[in-house]
């Protein structure tokens, strides 16, 4: 539904009992799915069964890829069709040898770059990265906001002079309109929350729309 609705690449999370940077909406999603039994495993089976014709970037925490075997998950996500893995609590440089075996996997490491990030560290936080950058927009946990924070230009901007890699904004974006306002200054815009509440009513219907509304905005916003 999200591929045929117009979105380029699909965001898939391994739920974890501890999801520090995520908000009410993601936390109770996660809640929900581990309830039900999901697993690592069973997250890489679905991806395999979906069969996308787009990206698939598998979003999670340390533990349960751990849990799983680094190893073993990086061969079986890349077997399942996933493109890249976005590691929330791993910080650049927290864990070298780690970080090694990412990046010499066929899985692209995807790095998450905040706003306080200083000048001097940024250059080596995006070392190693590979597919794009994930610029938070904020600071706190994900969730739905007002409006985009004005300071994201020259967030991106920053970024784009120490790596050639395309910018996503993320983390509060939840509208149409916020989505377009992102586009004009980044290379995408990663959407979660709002489309996970869509998803939790119950009405694909609504939830596609919403994916098709926020795919025009940031195509429109490119332009």
């Amino acid at each position: 539904m999200v591929e045929a609705a117009g979105a380029d690449i699909i965001e898939v999370g391994v739920p974890f009992s501890d999801p520090l940077a995520d908000g009410v909406t993601i936390q109770r999603s996660t809640q929900a799915a581990l309830d039900q039994g999901m697993t690592a495993a069973r997250v890489l089976e679905l991806i395999h069964q979906a069969a996308l014709r787009i990206p698939v970037v598998i979003m999670t925490y340390l533990n349960p890829v751990l849990a799983y075997g680094l190893d073993r998950f990086l061969v079986d996500a890349h077997a399942a069709g996933a493109s890249g893995v976005l590691l929330t609590d791993l910080p650049a440089g927290a864990d070298p040898e780690l970080e090694r075996r990412v990046t010499a996997s066929p899985l692209a490491l995807i790095r998450l770059i905040a706003p306080t990030t200083t000048q001097a560290r940024l250059a080596r936080a995006v070392e190693g990265a590979s597919g794009f950058i994930y610029l938070i927009s904020r600071l706190g946990v994900t969730g739905m906001r007002d409006a985009v924070p004005t300071d994201v230009a020259s967030h991106v901007e920053r970024i784009r002079a120490v790596t050639p890699l395309p910018v996503a904004v993320g983390f509060g974006i939840s509208t149409p309109a916020q989505a377009r306002a992102a586009a004009q200054v980044a290379d995408g815009v990663v959407v979660g929350s709002a489309l996970v509440e869509a998803l939790g009513a119950g009405d694909l219907q609504v939830a596609e729309r919403l994916v098709r509304d926020l795919s025009a905005a940031v195509r429109n916003g490119q332009r």
